[in-house]
């Protein structure tokens, strides 16, 4: 799909030749108005408090995967619009993937995904995604409830925007709502001066939208009364009407899209009125009309496309290059170009916790897939939302459309997809402000990757105008010392990091023999410069309330199962931390690990029940890690961390916060986040440990201890960290055993795959477990190929 359109001029039109108003604005519109647009899919659409938010994010600039940026902010907030977490997503050919752990005592409320580009920053803020998404708690002294409140308003948009004396002019109804709009709706356009009898009338296609046609007459008024199955009734204002100007019609089919212009009472008729078509802010058609005429038709071709989907704005320009007119339109609505996947084999069963399979062609055009496979309940409820709408539609508007989705499924109704576009106003530019040369203002231009400003001081004073050796160490990888130069004000700067592990970054004192030193007069700090910016608008309203919870709490089955899924994942780690310790009791040779937890810990601290870090007798390689708690992550069965509001890892056992201790005395993670690593002789996490509880407990050397990472001290002030983008969790796909006693599995998410892909020609093979109810799965393929032609493929399995 890329490069999607060439500029088509008419046989009966003749360029501009001169450097008009609106050539210049067009000029303008090309060069400056390159935007951007993101959907994050997640896979599911409702959670528990204690879940985990899988998601996948598409970076767009117009209809391809965008090619612009590199990094990619996901952030969730609460409904006050606190912070709870962010991610910095590290995006190929447009796309990346994260994960939000939401904390077990989490409020129950609606909290939403916002995600924008650092490049996005730099236009309306409005445009960027902001999704809702629900999230219960049982133990929550709230619940969320659908809102009773119904109410609506509605607005008439003639077509063009023009209502013209004697022109047959349709309109389009359009409702609004701050909640959830009514089901079906009806209604009547009546002559004031006669209200008793409908000069026509009309029925919803959907709950947005209607349409009717009227040919008014100068000097009436006109009203369009609307009524909701609830038999809630509203009157609205047709607009006045006008004596001249221009009347436009527009419709699409599989050729093309076919324009009408009617000039009424214009002093030099249609003459010299240019016709333009943009897509997102590429010229793709342009006329000029040269003759004189009242009247002009013409097709425009699908080849301005080449043969893609997507939303044409059409504008015309009178005489003097003021906008007349403009209307938009879909381009080929019942002919969607979407690819399906090409499943070359499968082995689907119903039996409980059974493995199935679903093998993809290697051969095919598509070779990375986002892949998710979920239960599927049966009730054939269509999707409210997906990646084609937040393409094709709500990522280039701000309004709230009902369920979007729908437009661009099998049966969708393209005459009502065109009176949602008749009703809405393209918001990436305005033709006026394009026209009055506005231009936008680049305040944060795109980078590729991250970039960081590294200041080294010496002795407290800048080094200026320098060379400095630098040590740039990442995980186990060899470290690599090279030779920077400072600039006059005494900065480095590191661009294009890539990295998803922490990065240290060591001063050396000087380059002899590349020795490193430990000299307190060194210091040396990495400042980040793509940094997140504050979100300042206001979150979209949704259909949901919070109300006092009284009696049992009626939770969605849905949330139900996650809540037991949730438990099950519990149970699986505590199997396997048991079979752990089992294994370790075998053992009858003396293990320095063991001699140095007895050493260490004291009374209710000596739990079987626990997992131990040794740093005295084993190389952990934690000194890439920011600290202690950062390098935690991920080394533990059922240990999680949330972010704190100052940014600090806080650890969470089975969904619950655990205790902190220092050498068995209570603290808090902000003290541990500042204890160097080297200082640490023994980390022990304990599960259930008596009047302790859950707890992670952190041992400092004593005596003559001495780390075993790396063989050296870590380095002091004169070392900072780059932390980089953050790096997705593994979705496991493993079977059940029967030893961990799960009863019922409930799990909703069956397989999540962000980056399927062929290797050597062996076929990508979706694989997953089914739980013990599913009888039928809910697969969903996304893939781009090279030209960004879309595949998206979404069945039904049995």
């Amino acid at each position: 799909m890329k490069n999607i359109f060439g500029v088509l001029l008419l046989s009966m039109v003749q360029p501009i030749l001169a450097q008009t108003k609106l050539e210049k604005a067009i000029t303008n519109l090309e060069n400056n108005y390159e935007q951007e647009k993101v959907y994050v899919l997640t896979d599911k659409s409702q959670y528990a408090a204690g879940d985990k938010i899988w998601f996948k994010s598409f970076v767009f600039d117009g209809y391809n995967r965008s090619a612009i940026s590199t990094t990619l902010f996901v952030e969730l907030y609460n409904s006050d619009k606190k912070l709870i977490d962010w991610k910095t997503i590290r995006l190929t050919n447009g796309e990346g993937s994260g994960d939000f752990q939401l904390k077990e005592d989490l409020p129950e409320q609606v909290y939403f995904v916002r995600a924008y580009t650092p490049y996005m920053t730099n236009f309306n803020e409005d445009l960027q995604i902001v999704k809702s998404i629900p999230v219960y708690n049982p133990n929550s002294p709230e619940s969320l409830v659908i809102s009773k409140n119904s109410d609506w308003s509605a607005k008439a948009v003639p077509e063009g925007g023009n209502f013209i004396n004697g022109m047959p002019t349709k309109f389009a109804i359009r409702l609004s709502s701050n909640t959830s709009l009514p089901e079906s709706w009806t209604g009547k356009v009546i002559d004031t001066q006669n209200p008793n009898v409908p000069l026509t009338t009309f029925k919803s296609f959907d709950k947005n939208v209607s349409t009717f046609k009227i040919t008014p007459t100068a000097g009436k008024k006109y009203q369009a009364i609307i009524q909701d199955n609830t038999g809630k009734s509203k009157t609205i204002d047709l607009p006045q009407v006008a004596e001249t100007g221009l009347y436009l019609e527009v419709n699409s089919s599989k050729e093309g899209i076919k324009y009408t212009l009617k000039g009424v009472n214009l002093k030099q008729q249609l003459q010299n009125y240019k016709i333009v078509g943009t897509i997102n802010n590429h010229l793709a058609y342009k006329a000029n009309i040269k003759q004189l005429s009242n009247e002009v038709s013409s097709l425009i071709p699908i080849k301005i496309s080449n043969g893609a989907n997507g939303v044409l704005q059409l504008a015309i320009f009178d005489d003097q290059d003021n906008l007349a007119a403009q209307r938009l339109c879909f381009i080929r609505p019942n002919d969607l170009k979407i690819e399906k996947a090409e499943i070359i084999g499968q082995s689907i069963k119903q039996t409980p916790r059974s493995f199935n399979s679903i093998d993809l062609s290697p051969e095919s055009y598509f070779k990375n897939y986002t892949v998710l496979v979920s239960e599927d309940d049966g009730t054939q409820k269509p999707e409210e939302e997906n990646m084609l709408s937040g393409l094709w539609l709500t990522g280039d508007f701000s309004t709230k459309i009902d369920t979007p989705a729908q437009y661009f499924a099998k049966n969708a109704n393209s005459e009502a997809l065109d009176a949602l576009l008749i009703s809405e106003k393209w918001e990436r530019f305005d033709w006026n402000s394009v026209l009055s040369g506005s231009v936008p203002t680049i305040k944060t231009k795109s980078q590729k990757f991250l970039s960081y400003r590294i200041k080294p001081v010496k002795n407290s004073a800048m080094i200026t105008n320098s060379s400095v050796m630098l040590l740039l160490k990442s995980g186990k990888s060899e470290p690599i010392i090279s030779p920077f130069q400072t600039d006059q004000s005494g900065y480095i700067y590191l661009n294009n990091l890539s990295n998803d592990e922490p990065v240290t970054v060591s001063l050396f004192a000087n380059s002899k023999n590349n020795e490193e030193s430990n000299a307190d007069n060194l210091f040396v700090t990495a400042e980040p410069l793509v940094n997140p910016t504050p979100f300042t608008g206001n979150f979209p309203n949704t259909k949901y309330q919070l109300v006092k919870t009284s009696g049992n709490k009626n939770l969605p089955p849905a949330i139900s199962k996650a809540i037991n899924a949730q438990k099950n994942n519990k149970k699986i780690g505590d199997t396997e931390v048991q079979e752990i310790k089992e294994v370790a009791l075998t053992g009858k040779k003396k293990d320095p690990k063991e001699e140095l937890d007895k050493q260490l810990s004291t009374g209710m601290f000596s739990s079987m029940n626990s997992t131990i870090f040794d740093f005295v007798n084993e190389d952990q390689n934690a000194n890439t890690s920011i600290n202690i708690l950062d390098w935690l992550q991920g080394r533990a069965a059922g240990l999680t961390f949330q972010k704190n509001n100052s940014g600090v890892n806080v650890p969470y056992i089975r969904g619950q916060q655990a205790k902190l201790y220092l050498d068995e005395i209570l603290t808090d993670a902000t003290m541990i986040s500042t204890l160097p690593i080297n200082n640490i002789a023994m980390v022990k996490i304990l599960k259930g440990a008596g009047l302790v509880g859950d707890a992670v407990a952190i041992y400092t050397m004593r005596g003559n201890m001495k780390s075993k990472n790396n063989g050296k001290e870590a380095p002091k002030n004169n070392s900072a960290v780059i932390k980089g983008y953050d790096k997705p969790s593994e979705f496991l796909v493993e079977m059940i055993d029967d030893d961990a006693k799960i009863e019922n599995d409930t799990r909703e998410t069956l397989y999540w795959n962000p980056n399927l892909f062929d290797s050597d020609y062996v076929p990508p093979r979706i694989k997953f477990f089914n739980n013990d109810s599913a009888k039928q799965y809910k697969v969903l393929i996304i893939s781009f190929d090279e030209d960004d032609n879309i595949l998206y493929d979404q069945q039904i399995f049995k």
